[in-house]
C-alpha cells in the first residue's frame, strides 16, 4: 500500500505515473490471476485516473464504504475505504513504504491489518531511473542548461561602474535582480523555479548562501540553479562560476581544481562503485591541488580554502533524493540520476563551484551536461 497526495509524495507519484492534489491510496493485493492494484481517490478523478495512472483498477471511497460509513473528510474517508479493500480481500498483511501518512497505517491496523515497514521500496525503484525519466531529466537539464547561460553571459556582458557595482540596462545588476530574471526565464517555459543561488564575492564563500545585494566585477559569482518542470515534476541542477573582468591567478588556480575534481569524480562513477569513492576521488584531486577538506577549524584564517561539502547527491522529481556522493554513500546502481559538484570556498575571494548530473551506467556514467566549464563567460 501507498497512499497520500501523488502532486507532493513524488514516491506515489513515480507509482502512478499520475498527479492528483487529493489524497488517494494505491493497493496491491494478491489474486488467483496474479496480484491486481486498486486505486482510490476522489470521485470526480476517476475518469482521468482510469486514462492515465498505473493501476488496474479505479475506485472512489464511496464503492469501499466499511459498514460504519465513511467520515465526511475526505483524507480520512480515503484511509478508510483503503482498510476496508485490504479487510474484504482477506489480507492480514500490508507492507508500505516510509511515506505513507500514519492515518492510512490507523485505519488499517483498526481493521485487524499488520503494517509492516519497507525501508527500500519506493526507493530502490527511484534510484534506478528508466529510460522515460532519464529523457525527461535530460529535458529539464536542457532547460537548466538554457537558464544558466542566459544568467552568465549577463553578468559577463554586464558594464561596471566606477566603484565596480555591475550595470545591466541601465540599472544595477543584483543577485536579487538576476534571480527573478532566470526565474521569468524558467516560467515562460513550463518550470517553477525555488530561489537560484546567486553569490558574489564573499557571499559565496559560504556554499549555500543565496546572495543578495549588487554583483561587482574581478568578483567570482556562484550561479546555482535548480528547477522543476511543471508538467513531468523531474528537476534539472547545474551550478557555474562566472567572472566579470579580470581573473586573478588565485581565483584560477581554485576554478582549475574544481574542474579536475569534478572530472576525477566522473571518473570514479559506474555502478557498483561506493557514494563514498566517488567522493574520494573528489577529496584526493582537490588536496593534490593543495586545497582543504572540509569545514574551516574555528582558529582558521580568512585565507583557510577547502570543500566544505559531499561530492553530490541523487536527483529527480525531488531535487535531493538518495544516494549521497560522500561519507557513506551507498553502492551506486545502473539507472542512478548524480549531481557532481565539487566545490571551494574562501572566505577573502568567495567561492568557486562546477556541477553537472550524470546518469551512472555499468560502465561509467553519461554526462547530460553541454555547458562550457570556464569563468568567462563573454
Amino acid at each position: 500500500m501507498m497512499a497520500g497526495i501523488p502532486a507532493v509524495n513524488r514516491t506515489f507519484y513515480r507509482q502512478l505515473r499520475f498527479s492528483v492534489g487529493d489524497p488517494a491510496a494505491w493497493v496491491e493485493v494478491p489474486t488467483d490471476q496474479g496480484p491486481q492494484s486498486t486505486l482510490i481517490l476522489r470521485d470526480i478523478e476517476m475518469a482521468r485516473a482510469k486514462r492515465n495512472a498505473r493501476a488496474d483498477h479505479v475506485a472512489c471511497p464511496a464503492d469501499l464504504a466499511p459498514p460504519s460509513g465513511l467520515s465526511g473528510d475526505r483524507e480520512t474517508a480515503t484511509a478508510q475505504a483503503a482498510a476496508e479493500l485490504l479487510r474484504r480481500s482477506g489480507v492480514s498483511q500490508v507492507v508500505t513504504d516510509r511515506t505513507l501518512p500514519y492515518i492510512f497505517a490507523h485505519f488499517a491496523m483498526q481493521a485487524g491489518v499488520e503494517v509492516v515497514y519497507d525501508d527500500q521500496w519506493g526507493v530502490a525503484e527511484r534510484r534506478a531511473k528508466d529510460a522515460e525519466e532519464i529523457e525527461l531529466l535530460r529535458e529539464a537539464q536542457a532547460v537548466t542548461e538554457q537558464a544558466m547561460e542566459m544568467a552568465c553571459r549577463r553578468v559577463a556582458r554586464a558594464t561596471a561602474g566606477a566603484d565596480g557595482v555591475l550595470i545591466a540596462d541601465g540599472e544595477p545588476l543584483t543577485s536579487d535582480r538576476l534571480r527573478s530574471e532566470i526565474n521569468v526565464f524558467l516560467m515562460q517555459r513550463g518550470y517553477a523555479n525555488p530561489a537560484s543561488i546567486i553569490a558574489s564575492g564573499p557571499q559565496g564563500a559560504d556554499c549555500h548562501d543565496h546572495g543578495h545585494g549588487p554583483l561587482r566585477t574581478n568578483e567570482p559569482v556562484i550561479v546555482d540553479i535548480f528547477p522543476c518542470n511543471q508538467a513531468t515534476l523531474y528537476n534539472g541542477d547545474c551550478t557555474r562560476t562566472v567572472v566579470h573582468g579580470e581573473i586573478s591567478p588565485r581565483l584560477q588556480a581554485m576554478h582549475d581544481a574544481v574542474v579536475a575534481a569534478k572530472a576525477a569524480a566522473i571518473a570514479a562513477t559506474r555502478a557498483g562503485v561506493t557514494g563514498e569513492e566517488v567522493h574520494q576521488a573528489t577529496s584526493a584531486a582537490i588536496r593534490e591541488a593543495g586545497y582543504s577538506m572540509g569545514l574551516p577549524p574555528a582558529d582558521s584564517p580568512p585565507s583557510y580554502c577547502g570543500m566544505t561539502h559531499g561530492t553530490g547527491h541523487g536527483i529527480g522529481l525531488d531535487v535531493h533524493e538518495p544516494p549521497l556522493l560522500d561519507r557513506g554513500g551507498p553502492v551506486l546502481v545502473e539507472g542512478d540520476a548524480l549531481t557532481i559538484e565539487p566545490g571551494l570556498y574562501c572566505a577573502e575571494v568567495g567561492g568557486v563551484r562546477v556541477e553537472d548530473m550524470v546518469i551512472v551506467t555499468r560502465d561509467g556514467c553519461i554526462n547530460l551536461n553541454q555547458l562550457p566549464e570556464g569563468l568567462d563567460w563573454k
